[in-house]
Order: C-alpha cells, then sequence, then structure tokens
C-alpha cells in the first residue's frame, strides 16, 4: 500500500464561513481515521493555531520558510493527538505580502517550500489554512495544491464569495497551476428548518453537481464553544450533532480524496533461456524459480 499526499487548500475569500472550523475539525476528524494529517495555518490571526491547542510562537510558522531562514521541517509541530500536526501561524506571517510582492518567484514560493514534506510521503493529508483575502499568501497557496475545498453558508450574500474564489480557481488553472482541481463546496452552519437555506443548496447542488458535498454541517453551540478550548469539537464532544456532521464528512472527503493506492509489483524479467547441453558444459537440474506476484495488504 503506497500512500500519495494531496494538498488542500481550504479557502474562501468571504470571511465568516466556518472555514477555519472547518479546517481544525476536518483534521481532526481524518487523524482519528488513521490519516496522517499536517494543518498549515497561513492566516495571521492564528485561530487554526488556537483551535488545535497550540499557542502562537514567533518564529515558528511558515514565515522563516518561505523567506529561507528554515526548512519546513523545523517548524512542523506536533499536537496533543495522534496522526494530527501543524505549522503554526504568528503575526510575522501577515509581513510575507511584503517579502512575497519583492520576489519574482512569488507564486511558486509557497509549492517549492512544501515540496520536501509533500514528496516525503509522511502524511496522507497537508491542509492550507488560506486567510480570507486574496493576498499573495492566498495566491501562492492556491498555486501550490492540488485542490481548493470551499466552505459556505447558505446565504444568499454568501454565494458572492463562492463566484469569486471559484474564478480565482479558473485563473490560476489558465496560468500557473494547471493542474489545480475544486475539491468540493461543503456548507457550514446550516439551518436545515429555513426555507432560503434549502433553496441556495439547491441552488448551488445545480451550477456544481457533484462537486458538492452531501454532508452538510449544522449551527451547533459545541461547534462555538470548541475553539476557546483548544480541542476540536469531534474530540470535546464526539456525540453532538456538529461533531457527528463533521466525523461523516471526513468519511466522505476521505471516500472522494483517497490517499492509500494499492500498488502492484512489477513483473519479474524472465530468466534467459538456458544454452544448449554440448560436451563442455551441461543444464542445471534446478528449475528456474518461478516469480509470484503478491498484493499489498489492504488498508485498514
Amino acid at each position: 500500500m503506497e500512500r500519495q499526499t494531496k494538498v488542500i487548500a481550504i479557502a474562501n475569500q468571504k470571511g465568516g464561513v466556518g472555514k477555519t472550523t472547518t479546517v481544525v475539525n476536518l483534521a481532526a476528524a481524518l487523524s482519528a481515521r488513521r490519516r496522517a494529517v499536517l494543518v498549515i495555518d497561513l492566516d495571521p490571526q492564528a485561530h487554526a493555531t488556537l483551535g488545535l491547542g497550540l499557542e502562537k510562537q514567533q518564529g515558528v510558522s511558515m514565515y522563516p520558510v518561505l523567506i529561507g531562514l528554515k526548512d519546513i521541517a523545523d517548524v512542523i509541530q506536533p499536537t496533543k493527538w495522534n496522526n494530527l500536526n501543524v505549522i503554526p501561524s504568528e503575526v510575522d506571517l501577515a509581513g510575507a505580502e511584503v517579502e512575497l510582492a519583492m520576489r519574482e518567484d512569488r507564486l511558486s514560493v509557497m509549492r517549492n517550500a512544501l515540496a520536501p514534506v509533500k514528496e516525503s510521503g509522511a502524511f496522507d493529508y497537508i491542509v492550507l489554512d488560506c486567510p480570507p483575502s486574496l493576498g499573495l499568501v492566498m495566491t501562492s497557496a492556491l498555486a501550490a495544491t492540488d485542490s481548493v475545498l470551499i466552505p459556505t453558508q447558505a446565504e444568499y450574500l454568501a454565494m458572492d464569495g463562492l463566484a469569486l474564489i471559484t474564478s480565482s480557481i479558473e485563473k490560476l488553472r489558465a496560468g500557473v497551476n494547471p493542474s489545480l482541481e475544486l475539491n468540493g463546496i461543503v456548507f457550514t452552519m446550516v439551518n436545515s428548518v429555513a426555507r432560503l437555506t434549502q433553496d441556495v443548496i439547491a441552488e448551488v447542488r445545480n451550477h456544481f453537481d457533484d462537486k458538492v458535498y452531501e454532508t452538510v454541517i449544522p449551527r451547533n453551540v459545541r461547534v462555538s464553544e470548541a475553539p476557546s478550548m483548544g480541542t476540536p469539537v469531534v474530540f470535546l464532544d464526539p456525540r453532538s450533532k456538529g461533531a457527528e456532521a463533521y466525523k461523516a464528512f471526513a468519511w466522505e472527503f476521505m471516500a472522494k480524496n483517497p490517499t492509500r493506492v494499492q500498488v502492484q509489483k512489477s513483473s519479474v524479467p524472465p530468466a534467459p533461456e538456458p544454452k544448449a547441453a554440448d560436451e563442455s558444459e551441461g543444464i542445471s537440474d534446478n528449475p528456474v524459480p518461478s516469480t509470484q506476484q503478491t498484493d499489498a495488504p489492504a488498508d485498514a
């Protein structure tokens, strides 16, 4: 079984749509399913860092990596949960916008920084929590990612943000990242009884079809309380409606974005034909051993 790391950016140019909450709880739910996850907090507000129980530390973020002062391995921090690691954010990360603006490689610098950890195969998923603005940090993150997951509310104003981010994806696909895909759209803070909510969801599903995840995340008090305790709601209160929704979403996400791949072993080249027997050379009585192809064990 071979692991193929996927880099997923979670982004929306509109704030207040549950972006960071989705980063924290999706990552936590994936880690609980024995998937190795690295969260990279690219928002100077550091809400994903705090939501995963870590404090901001000067010099421990992507900022020194992007400006060439540190290797990415130097800033990866463990959390108190198995399979879940994070590169925290810090206030200095806001300065990356200025630093990147002066560089010719500003759109490839994030991709180059992530390359060693992606190629190492140490993680199933690298999840980028993007800032809620289309600055250079977010643009370079989208240029480095495989796909973009968009959390959004089921409100008409939130659909403006959805249009903006999908337009940005198209522009980047036409330029610096031709392989960039829309991973999907997930509805957050859903009031299932509101008629407007159902109308918006139906309209988005009609336009984006199977790119809209079936799982929706309901409004839930425990989801709102969890960040203040530095614990994802899927660990804080696993039976709450919010936690159950994020766990279901993680299952659906894993099914759409598999990282464990069954690899067939390459066939061993056939042994050369033995030479014909003559007076000086005999044929061995030992037959050429046959090669047997064995599949790698199935993933849990």
